[in-house]
């Protein structure tokens, strides 16, 4: 198929690169603008542009869609298909309808269960034992579409949102090429009118941690918030961020260190495997033990 690609972060990569080596014709690729980044606040291509443009092919970073000439271009690619994968701008309709057979969306979820913006996020921070991805025919709603095929994996008990976000990557990625391979062979279907719910985007005020709430429940919002924003505690003064964590079986008062990088809870506890120091690399809990002491109670 002709296909033109929307997406714009490390999630999308993998769907793009998947479809090329399918053997679909990429006839042009979105992605949202470079941004400032970094001491220099140099601007910087996402990581999809950056991919795109190392294999040569025609890249578009449009602000929006309001401008009549940009959807003009789209259908001067002559499209049989876009597929959007974490792109960022909100598509009109007249957009939607412009390749031959519409365009797919790869969502990380088991749809209709976190619609939305942070699904994998979502999903670990609400205790889920399975998520997955679907491949979505796109309509005016917010992940309201039909579904084409849909792909399930579980969550394992320690695995952080980074770790997910990878699985779920090339599980999309599998997934809209095996739509593409035989797209009549994949009827949409609705999606279900239960279990709706909404993956809201993150907010750096959930990430700081209250020792008072159960041990699942701290252990869930570090493994949901890493690496990005991070959750995170003070260490002397300083933020530090906790990036993977396991529930223990420790008890005490909550915030109190009861042994090793095991902290005590509202109930139980929770042992830290990796932190991050402001400013500094990340490091396992044992190396940053090495170096660094630990007082008697966090606040």
């Amino acid at each position: 198929m002709r296909v033109i690609f929307m997406g714009t972060p490390d999630f999308s990569v993998a769907a793009l690169r998947a479809l090329a080596e399918a053997g679909h014709e990429i006839v042009g690729v979105y992605s949202q603008p470079p941004r400032k980044s970094g001491r220099g606040q140099k601007r910087h291509p996402s990581p999809v542009q950056a991919y795109a443009e190392s294999q040569g092919w025609t890249v578009f970073t449009p602000k929006n869609f309001r401008d009549p000439a940009e959807l003009a271009d789209i259908a001067a690619l002559d499209a049989d298909i876009a597929v959007v994968v974490a792109y960022g701008l909100i598509l009109p309709q007249a957009l939607l309808d412009t390749p031959r057979f519409g365009c797919l969306n790869i969502h990380a979820s088991l749809l209709p269960r976190w619609r939305g913006a942070a699904p994998i996020h979502r999903a670990i921070m609400a205790g889920d034992a399975q998520t997955g991805v679907c491949i979505m025919q796109m309509d005016a709603g917010l992940d309201t579409g039909p579904v084409h095929l849909r792909r399930a994996l579980y969550i394992a008990a320690h695995e952080t949102t980074a770790e997910l976000h990878d699985r779920l990557a090339a599980l999309g990625a599998a997934a809209i090429v095996e739509v593409l391979a035989d797209f009549p062979g994949h009827p949409p279907e609705v999606q279900p009118e239960v279990g709706i719910c909404y993956a809201q985007k993150i907010d750096k005020s959930e990430a700081r941690i209250e020792w008072t709430r159960p041990a699942h429940e701290v252990d869930r919002q570090i493994r949901a918030l890493s690496p990005f924003p991070g959750a995170w505690c003070e260490l002397a003064g300083q933020r530090m961020k906790l990036l993977a964590s396991q529930v223990g079986q420790g008890s005490g008062t909550p915030g109190q260190v009861v042994g090793g990088f095991e902290v005590a809870c509202g109930q139980h506890s929770v042992i830290i495997n990796r932190v991050q120091l402001a400013g500094k690399t990340a490091q396992t809990a044992a190396e940053f033990l090495q170096g660094h002491a630990l007082p008697q109670k966090f606040d």
